[in-house]
């Protein structure tokens, strides 16, 4: 097995139970064209990405019951090394019912099981036994019930103390109170962003002067995503405003997590801001031009790489 360099946290992780229709009839009897089970949750979504993309990495979280059970092997199917701890709930899943007609993607979504004290001190332990040797973690997703917001910034901080570069995907509170932590990249999308500030974020010089506000705190990489729209990536020295190319988005699932995989493969292998912007913008939008839970593939990022726009935005360092 390789070396993992990356450990991904899903507190929440999920079997995807993706249900292909020919049109989604609402209230009306409907037969599928196709359905799919595969392993769910920002983290373990990341996880997949960088396992096509050749990285080493683990993945770890909390799973229970038949479902949980059920995760671990689809995570074995797909070759991706996994190290959860075990909760007495069960693994929730998650819906994702894909009308062709529309090419559109309905996601319903379960709560998760609840997490008891004496289980999240055993998540914590056997987290920290597994940051040896790591050079990113990446959290990301919702937190189950039972566990504080704070959980994030308390794994940040763990892994800054072994050393080890965190990056953080999260919205709301978890995203407030994991930033003080000071991960070393953050990847909200416009809206997250806005919440998190408490305002409006209406042209690009305004995103790119709320991403140097994270950079303020000590982040040292924030992309902004902003879906059709594209992504703005800010640096300490630099910023730079991406266009996507053109796609039929059919379902937007995966991509934001397509991003940051992609963001970590690019800081393992050394790359820059600007090439950083260009790849993460393809990887999420190749993602959002596939059906259901389905991930881009190294190859399709390489050979579309290039046609994703890349502008520097003028900024003063920091």
């Amino acid at each position: 097995m390789t070396k993992s360099e990356v450990l991904t946290v899903t507190l929440n992780p999920s079997i995807d139970k993706t249900i292909v229709l020919p049109e989604l009839r609402v209230g009306s009897l409907n037969r599928t064209s196709e359905v799919r089970l595969d392993p769910g949750g920002k983290g373990i979504n990341v996880a997949r990405l960088l396992h096509e993309f050749g990285v080493g990495v683990t993945a770890a979280g909390w799973s229970g019951g038949a479902e949980g059970e059920a995760l671990m092997g689809y995570l074995k199917r797909d070759g991706i090394a996994a190290s959860f701890t075990p909760v007495q709930g069960r693994t929730r899943t998650n819906l994702k019912i894909v009308d062709s007609s529309k090419e559109l993607t309905t996601e319903i979504n379960e709560a998760g099981a609840v997490v008891t004290e004496a289980e999240l001190a055993a998540f914590i332990r056997d987290f920290t036994l597994l940051l040896e040797d790591v050079s990113y973690l990446i959290l990301g997703g919702s937190i189950p019930p039972g566990v504080p917001d704070t959980i994030y910034a308390r794994l940040a901080g763990i892994a800054r103390e072994h050393g080890v570069k965190t990056v953080l995907d999260a919205d709301g509170e978890a995203l407030r109170e994991g930033l003080q932590a000071v991960p070393f990249a953050v990847k909200p999308n416009i809206h997250e962003l806005e919440r998190l500030l408490g305002r409006t974020l209406a042209s690009d010089e305004e995103i790119v002067e709320a991403a140097r506000e994270l950079l303020g705190q000590g982040v040292s990489i924030v992309i902004v995503s902003m879906g059709e729209a594209g992504s703005i990536a800010v640096s300490g020295q630099e910023a730079y405003r991406v266009k996507p190319f053109e796609i039929t988005v059919k379902s937007t699932v995966g991509a934001g997590d397509s991003m940051v995989a992609c963001l970590v493969h690019c800081l393992l292998q050394g790359k820059g801001l600007r090439d950083i912007a260009a790849w993460t913008a393809a990887a999420g939008t190749l993602t959002a031009s596939k059906e259901g839970t389905q991930l881009c593939t190294l190859a399709e990022v390489q050979e579309h790489v290039h046609r994703v726009e890349v502008h520097s935005i003028g900024v003063h360092p920091l």
